[in-house]
């Protein structure tokens, strides 16, 4: 697994001030914006390419990543402007992103953080398609991405709205090996040139997919992570970068990892 594409686009209109007039993806969690965080979570478990989907005040992402460039920070990134971030739901980044989407990459949403560790156990696992990383609780809200899946593992639906059989939710880390990107793209193709094309999350054309082929996931329970919608996750998130941060610094130190 050598590529990522990562999402950012958005403005992140619900967290108030904080992103006024900065993306939400250069919200900084003990010094490190989201997007360095990312970055850098890609680039310790040897993904070396990463394309960012910009929108919202794509200059200020283009600032950050020339500066990690100059640092010789890794991996290589290169961006792709979504015009029409403001009108169009996240299916249009990735429609924007439609080429890139070829052999095996990731697909990550801009707003969600995950620990070194968890990123490894996505990127080593071998699951073949499309693979949706998913969490467990003990119930979900309006705003989660609920998902259900089947004893075996099998996704058999996901999507905001679903009540019944829900028993895990995506945390925005999709997986995809061995044809799973392309049969993804053309979905996405398919989908876009509907009536609904630019109103709808991709998650829905990850669900209409699972009904008619196989869609995998991945369990990650008892592995934190965070997602920043909204004010209270900010606080949330810097105590998991701050324990994160804490966990990794002696093998940084010692250069074990």
């Amino acid at each position: 697994m050598k590529k990522a594409i990562i999402l950012s686009a958005g403005q992140g209109s619900r967290l108030g001030a904080l992103t006024a007039n900065r993306p939400k993806c250069l919200i900084e969690f003990a010094g490190r914006s989201l997007l360095d965080r990312q970055l850098d979570t890609l680039a310790a478990n040897g993904v070396d390419e990463a394309v960012v989907v910009t929108g919202f005040r794509d200059d200020q992402i283009e600032a950050a990543l020339q500066r990690r460039r100059a640092a010789g920070e890794g991996p290589r990134v290169r961006t792709l402007f979504n015009p029409f971030y403001k009108v169009a739901d996240n299916l249009g980044s990735l429609f924007i992103a439609r080429e890139e989407l070829a052999g095996d990459l990731l697909v990550w949403n801009g707003d969600t953080m995950v620990s070194e560790d968890l990123m490894a156990r996505v990127v080593a696992n071998r699951g073949a398609g499309i693979c949706v990383t998913i969490d467990r609780k003990d119930g979900y809200d309006a705003d989660d991405m609920k998902v259900i899946v089947a004893a075996d593992g099998k996704l058999r639906a996901i999507g905001k709205r679903l009540n019944e059989g829900v028993n895990a939710e995506s945390i925005g880390l999709l997986a995809f090996r061995d044809g799973g990107a392309e049969r993804f793209r053309d979905a996405i193709e398919r989908a876009m040139r509907t009536s609904e094309g630019t109103n709808i999350w991709y998650l829905r054309v990850i669900h209409h997919l699972a009904q008619n082929g196989h869609v995998g996931t991945l369990d990650i329970s008892g592995d934190e992570w965070g997602e920043v919608d909204f004010p209270a996750d900010v606080e949330r998130a810097e105590e998991l970068v701050q324990a994160w941060d804490a966990a990794n610094e002696p093998e940084r130190l010692t250069g074990t990892r």
